[in-house]
């Protein structure tokens, strides 16, 4: 274990003691506790940046172009050309 010095705030200090007493730990324990909760919200510079999952095959069944798939999006009342029925 390292022991080690830091600055802190007044307030911030006596905010951490007051968790200590209240909760009958060691200001040293509330100091842990907090770095711990924090350090994950802090990856190393240059870790594999997140990319989304690869997508799944569904098969021909659901194969649509891109110009369909852009009608799709944006207008709520396309029907895809497959889908569409054929009049007789």
């Amino acid at each position: 274990m390292v022991k080690t010095q830091i600055q802190l705030p007044d307030d911030l200090y006596r905010e951490a003691k007051r968790v200590a007493a209240d909760y009958e730990m060691s200001f040293a324990e509330v100091v842990r506790r907090s770095l711990e909760r924090t350090m994950p919200a802090y990856p190393r510079k240059g870790a594999a940046a997140w990319r989304p999952p690869e997508p799944m095959d569904l098969g021909q069944r659901c194969a649509v172009d891109a110009d369909e798939l852009r009608l799709l999006a944006n207008e709520p009342d396309y029907v895809p050309r497959r889908l569409r029925r054929k009049s007789r």
